[in-house]
C-alpha cells in the first residue's frame, strides 16, 4: 500500500511564505514583480501556478522551466537561512503510523520534488520519511489530473490511496481511479470535502487518525 501524501494543508500548515518565494523567482526571471496576481491556487500544481502567472502578466509560458530553475536556487537559501515551516497535528504520528503497518509513505504533491524536500524538513519532517523514488511532483504537470495520472505508469497495480485537502485532489483522484481519503487542515471545511468522493474525511491527522488507519486498512486488505 503506497500512501501519496498531499503537502501543503495537509502534512504542513498553509504559509504566505509559498507564494513570497514563487513570486521572488519570477521577479528575478521576468525582471519585475507580476502585476497580477492567482486569486486560488489552492489544489494547482506549481507547473500550473507558475504558467498561469507568466501568461497573466504577458510573459511566455516557455519562460516556466527558467522560474522553476530559481525556484530551486531560491527554496535552497530559504532552506539555508533557517526556514521554518510548521507541520499539522497528527502528521508526525501519521506516517510512524503507516511505517509500522508496513506501508510506504510516498507524495503527490503540485510542488517540485526541491521545493517539496525543503518545505518538509522546515516542518520537522525527516527525508527519510518518505519514499522519494515512488513519488510524484506537479512542477511540470499542467494540472492535477495530470499529475495523478502518472501514478499508474509508476505503481501499476500496486494499491495506493491519495490523502489530500482540497476538492481538486479528490478529482484528479477520481481521473485516475484512486481512492481518496480528505483532511480539513487546509483551506477547505469538512463539509466542503463531503461534497468530494473522499472514503473518509477528518478534521485533522490527530482526532481522525484512527478513521483514516481504518480506510487504508480496508483498502490494503482488499487489494
Amino acid at each position: 500500500m503506497h500512501i501519496l501524501w498531499d503537502i501543503d494543508g495537509t502534512l504542513i500548515h498553509n504559509s504566505t511564505d509559498g507564494a513570497a518565494v514563487y513570486l521572488d523567482a519570477f521577479t528575478r526571471v521576468t525582471g519585475g514583480p507580476p502585476q497580477k496576481l492567482i486569486t486560488n491556487p489552492h489544489g494547482k500544481t506549481e507547473g500550473q501556478i507558475l504558467t498561469d502567472l507568466l501568461v497573466l502578466n504577458g510573459h511566455p509560458a516557455a519562460l516556466l522551466e527558467d522560474v522553476l530553475a530559481e525556484l530551486d536556487i531560491r527554496t535552497q537559501a530559504l532552506q539555508d537561512n533557517g526556514y521554518v515551516r510548521s507541520a499539522v497535528a497528527g502528521g508526525h504520528q501519521a506516517l510512524v503510523a503507516a511505517t509500522d503497518r508496513r506501508w510506504t509513505n510516498a507524495l503527490l504533491t503540485g510542488n517540485g520534488l526541491q521545493h517539496s524536500r525543503v518545505k518538509l524538513v522546515a516542518a520537522g519532517y525527516a527525508a527519510d520519511d518518505f519514499n522519494w523514488k515512488n513519488s510524484f511532483f506537479g512542477d511540470r504537470s499542467p494540472d492535477r489530473h495530470h499529475l495523478t495520472s502518472l501514478v499508474a505508469t509508476v505503481l501499476g497495480d500496486q494499491p495506493s490511496v491519495i490523502v489530500g485537502d482540497t476538492p481538486n485532489d479528490g478529482l484528479a483522484a477520481d481521473s485516475a481511479k484512486i481512492p481518496f481519503i480528505a483532511v480539513a487542515t487546509g483551506a477547505y471545511s469538512v463539509a466542503d470535502l463531503r461534497e468530494t468522493s473522499a472514503l473518509v474525511v477528518v478534521e485533522n491527522l490527530e482526532n481522525g487518525l484512527d478513521d483514516v488507519l481504518e480506510a487504508i486498512d480496508r483498502l490494503a486488505t482488499r487489494g
